[in-house]
């Protein structure tokens, strides 16, 4: 893990098409350093022969077939940072599969698991993938927002990340926040802040959900179905093992992540996560009354203007 590196403001031109720039502040980087692989970071969880690795060993393709799926954990397990994974996503006609990258407090699904997850729906030949977004804590979700995307993420690379402290969860793609999800001093606050987490990937059918909701089912003759995975970074509070947490882990630490610069958006990050409410939205929770007939009281505390 050698990548030190936090995304700035402004990441999105909002005009007749979107550009996106970004620019990053190294954070004491080694580039004498050997960059590890994806194997130094990450083990294999199910069939290892649905896994590829690129002979450099910096890029891992994960595949889907009518037999089973795969995915990877890494070795170690975090509490707050900045995370961040560049995929690229099933081509052609994707409908039913999901690839999930994610962040949980368990090697499996337990009951009172914490987890962050991004989980990208597949769909039917020429139609745009869906980007879903949740947040769960001590075993409960139901905290989605779903989004489209300004590019096709089956032609090349790209990043998502997350950023994770005390004060608020933000989603990026590119560096382009969109999603805030903040804490308050409140007691018993919807937030995922005690439980150390791994970062997870996978890929998976889920047919009877993923796309128009179940309606459009795999066409397994066009598997194998591919994601691909590159330059993993975790700039993080790593927790070793054992009950106490590390000294990383305390409030307005050392880290760049865990001090007021990042406990908010700052002007221009705000400004491309109310674009992004505007015009690339399509579902979510905080506006769902039959769901949640009160508003969760974290819905409040988004600091994006959406008008």
């Amino acid at each position: 893990m050698v990548s030190r590196a936090r995304p700035c403001a402004g990441a999105l031109l909002v005009c007749a098409a979107i550009a996106v720039s970004c620019c990053w502040d190294f954070q004491g980087a080694n580039a004498a350093a050997p960059t590890p692989s994806f194997g130094d970071n990450f083990e294999i969880t199910g069939a290892e022969d649905h896994v590829k690795t690129s002979p450099d060993g910096q890029t891992w393709y994960l595949s889907l077939d009518n037999k089973t799926g795969v995915g990877f954990q890494t070795k170690q397990k975090y509490l707050f940072g900045w995370f961040s994974m560049k995929l690229k996503l099933v081509g052609n006609d994707s409908a039913g599969v999901v690839t999930a990258y994610y962040m949980c407090s368990d090697l499996d699904a337990a009951p009172q698991r914490d987890e962050l997850d991004f989980e990208f729906l597949g769909n039917r030949t020429g139609e745009p993938y869906i980007i879903q977004t949740n947040v769960y804590r001590s075993g409960v979700g139901g905290r989605e927002m779903r989004h489209s995307l300004w590019f096709d993420p089956t032609v090349d690379f790209h990043s998502y990340s997350i950023l994770w402290n005390p004060k608020q969860i933000v989603f990026f793609v590119d560096k382009v926040a969109i999603r805030e999800y903040r804490n308050s001093d409140k007691p018993n606050m919807f937030f995922p802040i005690a439980k150390p987490m791994y970062v997870f990937s996978s890929i998976w059918n889920a047919d009877d959900w993923a796309t128009r909701g179940g309606l459009e089912k795999t066409d397994w003759t066009k598997g194998p179905f591919v994601s691909s995975y590159s330059d993993f970074t975790a700039d993080a509070c790593a927790w070793a093992s054992g009950p106490a947490p590390p000294a990383c882990a305390a409030v307005t630490g050392d880290s760049w992540w865990d001090q007021p610069p990042a406990w908010a958006l700052d002007k221009g990050q705000r400004q491309d996560n109310g674009w992004v409410a505007r015009n690339l939205m399509i579902y979510d929770y905080c506006d769902d009354r039959k769901r949640f007939p009160t508003v969760p009281e974290e819905c409040a505390l988004r600091t994006a203007t959406t008008s």
